[in-house]
């Protein structure tokens, strides 16, 4: 069994080779290695990789928005399954480099879904809690209209989800989306919250708090994010025309994958105080742009179809972390 994967060298991607490698599969990872958070994250997680399992995970640098150099790279693969995972992430930057966006979440997709069609294997690809917008009816749900984002990033996606549904219904391609609600952990990406908290907590400098402290979020342990991707991949949408969590009589499926639990950002700052050991220096700011007051993730779809259980609390996962960072930054 042989899985390609998308943004391999990302936090999700990296943990997701770990995983499949460990059950004895191969795997096949691109990843374009930009600049959009610091690369040499990337490369070190593309060295553990190559550490422990050698052969066993393929890299290939490239970017997958370009389709001939993706082509290129996967001519001598056989590839029985792909996890597209990666993208051009965060809701803030989508303000200031829109165009990024179009080509790694649009295009990017795009050829993915081309890479399906053609070898014709199923896929499991990366859709984002933002597709839910400024909706303020809580826990979010599949079944709840998404038509109104309120960033670029958050629309990118959702058009991934429309593209999909097009292509499992024309191709009959297994096609299994999942809105990620706030993953972390170790090996995290550095644009993200708690990185970014626990790098300034333990270097005694003030933490940027937006809407005042006042957001909730659905904080989601990477193991148990990773249980959920596998657990999709290995049953993929049937076409049996039954409907689909999201609506469709497609073999397309799409799932929220998140901790079912809202956290107040005020006591996952407290938690992460606890775990360095040192209380934060708060710099309450105004709401950002594109940004949300409240993410809570409705898990009923994936918990019947997938088994899908989500085991860790922030007050388990946190220190997880900054005991990685610690240990990563010689701290």
């Amino acid at each position: 069994m042989t899985t390609l994967i998308t943004g391999m060298a990302g936090f999700i991607g990296f943990h997701l080779a770990n995983a499949l490698a460990a059950r004895g599969e191969e795997v096949v990872g691109v990843d374009n290695l930009n600049d959009y958070y610091d690369p040499a994250v990337k490369a070190a997680r593309l060295q553990a990789l190559d550490d422990k399992w050698g052969s066993q995970v393929r890299f290939h640098a490239l970017d997958f928005a370009n389709h001939d150099a993706l082509d290129s790279a996967l001519a001598g693969e056989k590839i029985d399954c792909i996890a597209h995972l990666g993208a051009q992430a965060g809701v803030r930057y989508s303000l200031t480099n829109p165009r990024a966006y179009a080509q790694s979440n649009l295009v990017g997709h795009l050829n993915l879904l081309e890479v399906a069609r053609a070898l014709q294997v199923p896929m499991v690809y990366a859709s984002s809690s933002s597709v839910y917008g400024g909706n303020t009816e809580m826990p979010f749900s599949v079944d709840h209209r998404v038509d109104h984002p309120i960033s670029l990033y958050a629309a990118t996606k959702r058009a991934d989800e429309l593209m999909s549904e097009t292509y499992a219904h024309l191709y009959r391609l297994p096609l299994t989306g999942l809105r990620f609600f706030t993953v972390y952990g170790p090996w995290g990406r550095p644009d993200m919250a708690l990185w970014m908290f626990t790098r300034d907590i333990l270097a005694g400098k003030p933490i940027p708090v937006f809407n005042n402290g006042q957001l909730r979020r659905d904080f989601t342990f990477i193991d148990d994010i990773i249980a959920g991707v596998v657990a999709c991949l290995d049953a993929p949408p049937s076409d049996d025309g039954s409907e689909k969590p999201g609506g469709s009589k497609a073999p397309h499926a799409v799932y929220n994958i998140g901790n079912n639990r809202s956290e107040a950002l005020m006591d996952m700052i407290a938690v992460t105080e606890e775990a360095c050991g040192r209380k934060a220096i708060i710099d309450f700011k105004p709401m950002q742009p594109g940004d949300v007051h409240e993410t809570h993730a409705d898990i009923d779809a994936i918990a019947r179809d997938h088994s899908y259980a989500p085991t860790t609390p922030i007050t388990v996962g946190i220190p997880k972390f900054v005991d990685w960072y610690r240990g990563f930054h010689g701290i």
